[in-house]
């Protein structure tokens, strides 16, 4: 498996934002393997350096690129299909309403994540009570993603590429790489 990193090229650009979308899934599932992983092996214990430094790295992504994701979805998508007056709109919609609860619910998730993981970088190790909690964490933020992104690559994005017109995927692709562009101007790559 190649390593993913963050600020990686995607295979999509954001005249693809269905595709670009389900890039992110990609590396989604690649961080979470990486906090699950290291987790698992230290139960909380010390890290090594690149533990530490893998760690690091995924509490980035999470912090910075999945709530990009999730406003690309929440901000630029859902109310394209909300707008739809499509016989399968209706479908997406249900759809739509259960993947943002599943938002809210991982958001809580990956902020306990973040408050234990930086704990155990700042003091070395995690007590047992708090590696049980991470680990809990981070596996209910697995079940979450694993039927979440099931659901979007399988059947909403299809779904949107059905219903939407070629300019709304335009103007989701434009919404897209506002919201990347850094304060001087200059883009990231896509997350």
């Amino acid at each position: 498996m190649m390593p993913i990193t963050i600020g990686q090229r995607p295979d999509h650009g954001f005249d693809e934002p269905l595709g670009l979308l389900s890039d992110c899934h990609r590396r989604i599932e690649h961080f979470l393997r990486v906090l699950l992983a290291i987790a698992r092996q230290t139960s909380g214990g010390p890290l090594t350096p690149g533990q530490r430094a893998d760690l690091e790295t995924a509490l980035t992504y999470f912090a910075t690129a999945a709530p990009r994701h999730t406003a690309d979805e929440e901000e630029s998508l859902f109310p394209r299909l909300r707008e739809s007056s499509a016989p399968a709109a209706a479908r997406a919609l249900d759809m739509v309403t259960a993947l943002e609860r599943d938002h809210d619910a991982a958001g809580r998730h990956h902020a306990a994540v973040d408050a234990l993981a930086r704990r155990w970088i700042a003091r070395s190790s995690l007590d047992s009570i708090e590696a049980r909690a991470l680990h809990g964490h981070l596996e209910s933020l697995h079940a979450i993603y694993e039927q979440h992104i099931g659901v979007e690559d399988r059947e909403l994005f299809p779904t949107a590429a059905q219903l939407l017109s070629p300019s709304q995927m335009r103007e989701i692709g434009r919404e897209m790489a506002a919201r990347r562009v850094r304060p001087t101007g200059s883009s990231s790559a896509p997350s």
